[in-house]
C-alpha cells in the first residue's frame, strides 16, 4: 500500500517521539564502544542491512576508531510494507566472509526472521564469527529465538520509525525514533 507525501506527513505530524535525537545519539556512542570493545582491532567487516540500516551504519562508523571494511547485505521481508512477508534476498556481500569476523548491522530487531537469516548466511559464506547490532530492539512475544549482540534502545510493540526505519517508504529521515499513532 503505497502513500503519499502528504500522508506521510500527517503520520509525522501526529506520531509520539520515543526518543529525540540526542537520545538516538546517546545510544550509538554506547553500542560504539561494546562493538569496539568486542571487535576492535581484529579486522572486522561490517555489514549494512540495506536499506534501513544506512543511517544507523553511517552513524555508528566514524565512532569506530579502529580498521575495518565495509559492504552491505539487502533482505528483507517488508518491501515498504508494514507487515513482513517472505524473506527475499537482494543483494549479497560483494567481500568475502570467509575467515572474517562479521558484525550484521540493522535498524530494528522485530521479530528477528530477516537478521538470523542474515547471521545464518554470514556463518554459511564461512565467516569465523558473526555478532548482530540493532539500533532498536522491539519488545514482544512473537520473536523466534534470535538476539542480537548489540542494541542501542528498547521499544513497546508499535508501529516505529525514523533514524533508518520506515513509514511506508517514507520519514526514513526523522531525526529521532517516533511510534505511529494509535
Amino acid at each position: 500500500m503505497s502513500i503519499t507525501a502528504a500522508e506521510a506527513q500527517q503520520v509525522y505530524n501526529e506520531a509520539e517521539c520515543l526518543f529525540t535525537a540526542q537520545q538516538v545519539q546517546a545510544a550509538m556512542d554506547v553500542m560504539a564502544h561494546d562493538i569496539a570493545r568486542v571487535v576492535g582491532g581484529r579486522d572486522p567487516l561490517i555489514l549494512c542491512v540495506m536499506t534501513g540500516g544506512i543511517i544507523a551504519v553511517g552513524q555508528l562508523l566514524p565512532r569506530l576508531d579502529f580498521p575495518l571494511q565495509l559492504d552491505y547485505i539487502h533482505a528483507t521481508r517488508y518491501s515498504g510494507q508494514t507487515q513482513g512477508g517472505e524473506l527475499r534476498w537482494i543483494a549479497k556481500p560483494r567481500v568475502s566472509l570467509r575467515g572474517r569476523v562479521v558484525v550484521v548491522i540493522d535498524d530494528i530487531l522485530d521479530e528477528g526472521i530477516t537478521l538470523a537469516a542474515i547471521v545464518k548466511n554470514c556463518k554459511d559464506e564461512g565467516a569465523s564469527e558473526v555478532y548482530s547490532a540493532a539500533l532498536v530492539n522491539k519488545r514482544h512475544a512473537r520473536k523466534n529465538d534470535f538476539r542480537t549482540d548489540f542494541v542501542g534502545l528498547e521499544v513497546d510493540d508499535r508501529y516505529v520509525f525514523g533514524f533508518g526505519m520506515d513509514y511506508k517508504g517514507y520519514l526514513r529521515n526523522a531525526e529521532g525514533i517516533f511510534a505511529v499513532k494509535e
